[in-house]
């Protein structure tokens, strides 16, 4: 029997990976029901129709083609990381795992568009996340290599930069204003055929999806299949209102169920990581399940809704709040919860270190409780790192969370999130901290590139792994 798979449009192939973007949509039938629809509503016919013609000469300019190449990893069994005859063997040889991975080049395509004229581009993080390369075509044929300012996986959004001024972008709009069944529009490269333009409808709205805690999704039946992944979702005014991510598919292509992310969330994300470097986000500290009619009347409610706390982290937010398992979460700052799913995104917007407010139910009574928010772990992935960083050294990086600071008591440092060549040699690996290079506390990706700019060939980084913290040199003109 066929499974029905929810996608990110992902797809390689053997030895070489070709990635494409993608989503979904199914065919309408004319039906008796629709003849009568038209015949009791004269003005319904093809004269109000929108405008797609002119949103597409509007905005075609500002949609990219992304073209992007790395390396996939695979599972090496019984090779090893290091050369056993490598001085750091001893250092490392305990940290090995009994097999390693083995990089096989990859290329892919997808879409993304121009939302601020100096060049800044927003796309899905999906696809950009570990690229060693990222290159921007223009629908003028010019193309650009790009730089990705961050990545943030919980929101699948990625920011990429351009060196290129007085572009055209698009205009911006408001989901939170658009309805079921309204006209929408995308433009992409649906299996690499360039800046395509299909049409459909917002088939549902606040759409919460498995593993995707932090996005309400606007559902739609536009076709979207691999290629379309990050391009934009336009309404009938023609403004973005979301960055067309997912299908729901069972043969990954399209079959009338896409998802795309709301255009405001991606904006947030987007000034963080511009600003900040990082996105930041509120955190309670529990654990919920929905109700279901059994549940509320065991606990006394008059109808199925709210969010069941069904375990609180100690020492979080929520416990030193007072908060218990049993407890119902009916509110959050006077906004119900209907459903468990709707409230990690609400927490989320809250900003750490804040005073918020909570409508409880317990004992069969309401009861309000405030609490600080906490901050949640970051899981944005900076990619600061230039070409002559990544071609010399061979790491993507980021700076160290607050908590991670903590937890390896330093001031200062770096998490490695790819390592490759040099770096890779050397015996660096993804979840390593760089604390310090030749000596000196290194902070952020800028300063590591500029430590290895001045670098002749070889550079000494300050590693910590698992407590253990120990100089590891680094030929960066070694050639395998």
């Amino acid at each position: 029997m066929k499974t029905i798979t929810l996608r990110r449009t992902l797809v390689t192939t053997a030895v070489v990976g070709v990635i494409l973007c993608g989503h979904t949509r199914g065919e309408q039938a004319n039906s008796p029901a629709s003849a009568i629809a038209t015949l009791s509503h004269p003005a319904a016919g093809p004269s109000s129709l929108p405008d797609f013609a002119a949103i597409v000469d509007q905005n075609g300019p500002a949609v990219v083609n992304i073209g992007i190449s790395g390396n996939m990893k695979i599972a090496a069994p019984g090779v090893s990381r290091l050369d056993p005859d490598s001085p750091f063997s001893d250092v490392f040889g305990h940290f090995q795992a009994p097999s390693s991975q083995l990089e096989i080049p990859m290329r892919g395509l997808c879409s993304g568009f121009i939302v601020r004229p100096d060049g800044v581009i927003l796309t899905n993080a999906h696809m950009v996340d570990g690229a060693s390369e990222v290159t921007v075509k223009l629908t003028d044929r010019r193309e650009f290599k790009a730089k990705v300012i961050g990545i943030d996986a919980p929101t699948d959004t990625a920011v990429l930069k351009i060196d290129a001024h007085d572009l055209p972008t698009v205009r911006i709009g408001d989901p939170s204003q658009t309805h079921v069944g309204e006209w929408v529009l995308a433009i992409g490269s649906p299996f690499g055929f360039a800046n395509s333009v299909t049409a459909g409808i917002i088939s549902a709205k606040s759409r919460f999806l498995p593993g995707e805690a932090y996005v309400p999704f606007i559902q739609t039946d536009v076709a979207v299949n691999p290629g379309n992944s990050g391009g934009p979702l336009f309404n009938t005014k023609g403004v973005v209102i979301g960055i067309n991510s997912q299908i729901f598919s069972q043969t990954g292509g399209y079959q009338g169920l896409s998802f795309a992310i709301p255009i405001d969330i991606a904006l947030r994300v987007e000034q963080q990581l511009l600003r900040d470097g990082r996105v930041s986000r509120g955190r309670l500290g529990v654990s919920t399940q929905d109700l279901n009619q059994p549940l509320a009347d065991s606990f006394g409610l008059a109808k199925p809704a709210g969010a069941l706390v069904d375990s609180v982290l100690s020492d979080g937010p929520a416990d030193e709040a007072g908060l218990q398992p049993g407890d119902i979460i009916l509110q959050l700052n006077d906004k119900d919860i209907q459903a468990s799913y709707e409230l990690p995104p609400q927490v989320a917007e809250l900003t750490p270190g804040s005073q918020a407010r909570l409508t409880l139910w317990r004992d069969g009574r309401s009861k309000e409780v405030t609490f600080r928010v906490g901050e949640m772990n970051t899981m944005a992935k900076i990619g600061e790192t230039s070409e002559a960083t990544e071609d010399r050294l061979g790491v993507a990086v980021r700076p160290l969370a607050p908590n991670e600071l903590r937890q390896a008591d330093v001031k200062v440092g770096l998490v490695v999130e790819q390592s490759v060549g040099p770096a890779l040699r050397a015996g660096i690996q993804p979840g390593d901290a760089v604390l310090a290079v030749n000596g000196h506390p290194v902070a952020d990706a800028e300063q590591l590139r500029e430590f290895v700019e001045k670098a002749n060939r070889h550079i000494a980084l300050l590693v910590q792994r698992d407590r253990v913290r120990v100089f590891v040199p680094v030929d960066l003109d070694e050639v395998p």
